[in-house]
């Protein structure tokens, strides 16, 4: 199988069966420097078209690495802006599929300046279309910041590099020592990637993620009929407090959950679900891991991290932006504390405050676990945001656990007085009832009735709308 093929067959894969159409099939190199012009470079390097998945449609470019090693030349360039242009007219999501040694040398600024546009049109489709960029060969240098401009990165597990400084540049590393260009790398260390998995997979996880997705951000968010019982109970949710990656695809319609970076700072679950057949953005807490046995493969202490921080905010500014509502469960008791999470977690846990408090669609926020502090503010709380929230009957929400508390405010007073001050306050400042008591909880739900109660929240605010101050953007 040639490269030339490879690239049309993911498209093939990619798309409803015979609804690609090319464009700009006929576009070749215009350089004639280093002999260029007796190379043959047809479509220079890249096939550009559109197509529909499950009857949407989408806007796709595949690099073709058998022309030139698919490197990004003036028209290569040209023709992917163009592409974008169609897209911004028609309001649908774009799709790169890259394989690319990266910029034509032999084209020079001619290339640099056509890389730049590319750039450029992404800047403008940002918040606009979703961009999704799927990564099947090398994808380096310069072109390592497309993908990164895109909304989601699908990366191929085995064949595919990601890098801007190739991992034998690096001072004192090498492949064989730590390949940071590898998917792993990618998407456990950086979190650059969304998705891993084999070509097959990534090509039918971007067309579940392209039918979970609005076409635009004025999509009036059309919803599929839901199949699964609107009041249906959910019997074991009360023991997925730990797993919230669990928790959320058993409140689910029909148990489908599509997590988002899931091998990256695993202590914050982002991903999507559908409620009565409308897409909402899912953050929350996590601090265990199963795996496919039912045993726990990792746990984390219930505090906001520095990377689960930036994962979360990330994820809700995109969903903000498409209209897309946004659920969290909340057990947090506190910040990660290390000297090393000190360096950061202040504007860590900022930028977290600023994506929930400036997101103006619809947000529930469902109490599980803990909700201590400050880290509890954060996490969507009412104060800064939240329309309704909900509690489970054995949440805890106050300043800190109250034994802590008991402590602080007895000390010195022999543990029988702490012991009943503990006590005390855990009924009268930290249970879920005192907090609703205050109005800072609207409603307490028993965990099997969650899915309901989240369901009739959104309903009821379908048509919420919310004026903010005028301003160019914010700058947090």
């Amino acid at each position: 199988m040639s490269n030339s093929s490879q690239a049309s067959q993911r498209i093939a894969a990619l798309l409803d069966d015979n609804s690609f159409v090319e464009i700009g099939a006929m576009v070749t190199a215009r350089a004639t420097d280093f002999n260029l012009k007796q190379t043959e470079t047809p479509s220079d390097g890249v096939i550009t078209g559109y197509g529909v998945i499950d009857g949407n449609l989408v806007y796709v470019y595949s690099q073709d690495a058998s022309v030139l090693n698919g490197t990004i030349g003036e028209m290569h360039a040209k023709k992917i802006a163009n592409l974008y242009d169609l897209a911004l007219k028609t309001g649908a999501p774009v799709i790169g599929l890259i394989d690319s040694a990266g910029l034509r040398l032999q084209e020079a600024t001619d290339a640099l300046n056509a890389f730049g546009e590319i750039y450029m049109k992404q800047t403008l489709a940002s918040g606009v279309i979703p961009q999704i960029t799927a990564l099947f060969g090398t994808c380096g240098g310069g072109l390592a910041i497309v993908p990164t401009l895109t909304d989601f990165t699908f990366m191929e597990e085995k064949s595919a590099k990601l890098f801007v400084n190739s991992p034998n540049a690096l001072d004192g590393n090498n492949t064989s020592k730590c390949d940071t260009a590898a998917a792993d790398f990618q998407s456990k260390e950086s979190g650059v990637v969304d998705v891993v998995g084999d070509e097959a997979a990534i090509l039918s996880q971007i067309r579940q993620l392209i039918s979970l997705l609005p076409a635009n951000n004025e999509d009036d968010m059309s919803y599929i009929e839901c199949t699964d019982d609107l009041n249906r109970a959910c019997e074991n949710l009360a023991g997925c407090v730990g797993d919230t990656a669990i928790a959320l695809s058993n409140i689910a319609d029909n148990g489908v959950f599509f997590e988002i970076k899931e091998n990256y700072a695993k202590d914050m679950v982002t991903g999507f679900i559908q409620l009565n057949g409308v897409t909402v953005g899912a953050v929350a807490n996590r601090s265990e891991v199963y795996n496919e046995e039912g045993k726990v493969e990792e746990k984390f202490d219930s505090v906001l991290s520095i990377k689960g921080c930036y994962k979360a905010a990330d994820f809700i500014n995109f969903c903000d932006a498409f209209n897309i509502p946004v659920l969290s469960l909340t057990n947090v008791k506190g910040y990660e504390a290390t000297v090393g999470s000190e360096k950061g977690i202040a504007q860590a846990v900022a930028k977290l405050t600023y994506a929930f408090a400036n997101a103006t669609v619809p947000k529930v926020n469902v109490i599980i676990g803990k909700a201590y502090g400050s880290a509890y503010v954060a996490m969507n709380s009412k104060a800064i945001g939240a329309d309704i929230t909900m509690a489970w009957p054995t949440a805890e929400i106050g300043t800190m656990e109250a034994k802590f508390a008991a402590q602080i405010m007895y000390e010195g007073q022999g543990s029988e007085v702490i012991n009943e001050k503990t006590k005390e306050y855990a009924a009268l400042q930290t249970s879920a009832a005192s907090a609703a008591k205050r109005g800072y909880v609207d409603q307490i739900v028993e965990a099997v009735d969650t899915r309901k109660y989240v369901i009739g929240a959104f309903e009821m605010l379908f048509t919420k709308r919310d004026d903010r101050p005028a301003k160019k953007h914010g700058t947090v």
